[in-house]
């Protein structure tokens, strides 16, 4: 455990409580996570446990509170595309799951997470563009971090389900 407020990086143990805060994300975008036993929920654990055994490519930092445990995280994932001009190793970096509970809320500690991932993708891997999917109450924090308009604009296309009819 980090002194309170300090982030430090998650590790395996800590998948149920990032799966936790991810459900809490959803709510803030208006998206019912559904019940505790939610499929996607089983689905998320197994995906965060994976992931954080693999430091090179995946890193979560979380915030620690001595009455409530995990209490916020921010998630940063090292993906691979085509080499580029502005990425010559075409690694690119996605934060993602950036979620604070309601009582510890307005208190820095999303701000501290998502800092300690960009020291991560500066530090620790060949990155040189992260992007990052804003909420309207999150876009502030963002941009405050350096984070801007992308050159290109974003589309994006829903593959159906194979299951819905």
């Amino acid at each position: 455990m980090s002194p309170s407020g300090t982030p430090r990086r998650a590790g395996v143990e800590d998948a149920a409580a990032l799966v936790g805060l991810r459900a809490l994300m959803f709510e803030g975008m208006g998206r019912d996570p559904g019940p505790a036993d939610a499929p996607w929920r089983a689905a998320a654990l197994a995906w965060f446990t994976e992931r954080l055994a693999d430091p090179a490519t995946f890193a979560a930092f979380v915030v620690d509170d001595p009455g409530a445990g995990v209490v916020s995280c921010a998630v940063g994932a090292v993906e691979v595309h085509g080499p580029g001009p502005g990425s010559p190793s075409g690694a690119h970096g996605r934060v993602s799951s950036v979620s604070t509970a309601p009582g510890a809320r307005r208190r820095g500690h999303a701000r501290a997470c998502v800092s300690a991932v960009l020291a991560w993708f500066d530090e620790e891997t060949d990155v040189r563009v992260v992007d990052l999917s804003a909420t309207a109450d999150g876009a502030g924090l963002y941009r405050s971090l350096g984070f801007d308009v992308p050159r290109t604009t974003a589309l994006q296309r829903r593959v159906p389900s194979r299951t819905e009819g």
